[in-house]
């Protein structure tokens, strides 16, 4: 009899470990972006040598790249360490440990919480403001891996897991389309002002929506 029910026990935590697959599956995509961020942004405060900030705030990207001419503002960062080389090389190395941690360690029990922690720390030491910030909300995600699914299929609930993984998707060549885009319609981009933020931050609600619907619906069907 306790055998038996030790082995229920066992099935019942394998199946709600698969039940959030989609889930997991999007925390780690995203918490590889949030990391790539750290030396994507580090490379150019390296570049600038050692010198200091003018402001918290200042873009990581030198001379001749213009904040007022270019629609990404020469990639944004902020940093508590006065000094561009320090910030650089302190961002490359967090945004490793970021990337690492969402492959392998993010999926365990205190795993979001590593990962909203390092984002923190991400965003303070110059490792850019969208990344970390995507970081953080990934890793508050990934803090309900473990946790049992209780609600139950609504019809709002169908249509936004029909929408994974293809909301994820488009999160990511909206990401990454943008740079391509911005090139050649540069003016474009910079009177557009908030829209491309907004368009880019609702596909990452829309995806991590997605992702959780679908656990939802697998676990229902389950039942």
């Amino acid at each position: 009899m306790i055998s038996g029910f030790t082995e229920t026990c066992q099935v019942s935590v394998r199946l709600g470990v698969e039940m959030r697959r989609a889930t997991r599956i999007a925390a780690a995509a995203l918490g590889v972006f949030a990391g790539v961020g750290g030396p994507e942004h580090g490379i150019f405060e390296i570049m600038r040598g050692n010198t200091r900030p003018e402001t918290l705030i200042f873009p990581s990207m030198g001379p001749p790249c213009d904040p007022e001419a270019v629609w990404h503002a020469c990639e944004p960062a902020m940093s508590i360490i006065p000094n561009y080389l320090i910030t650089g090389i302190l961002a490359s190395l967090v945004g490793l440990v970021t990337i690492i941690w969402s492959v392998l360690y993010l999926h365990r029990k205190r795993g979001g919480w590593g990962l909203i922690g390092l984002s923190i720390v991400l965003l303070l030491v110059g490792g850019g403001l969208v990344p970390p910030i995507i970081g953080i909300l990934t890793g508050v995600m990934a803090t309900r891996v473990h946790a049992r699914i209780k609600r139950r299929s609504t019809g709002a609930s169908r249509v936004l897991s029909q929408l994974w993984p293809w909301a994820l998707v488009a999160f990511f060549v909206m990401l990454w389309g943008q740079f391509a885009i911005g090139f050649f319609f540069n003016d474009w981009f910079m009177r557009s002002g908030f829209l491309i933020p907004v368009v880019i931050m609702g596909l990452l609600v829309l995806s991590i929506l997605s992702a959780v619907t679908r656990d939802v619906e697998r676990a229902v069907g389950a039942e």
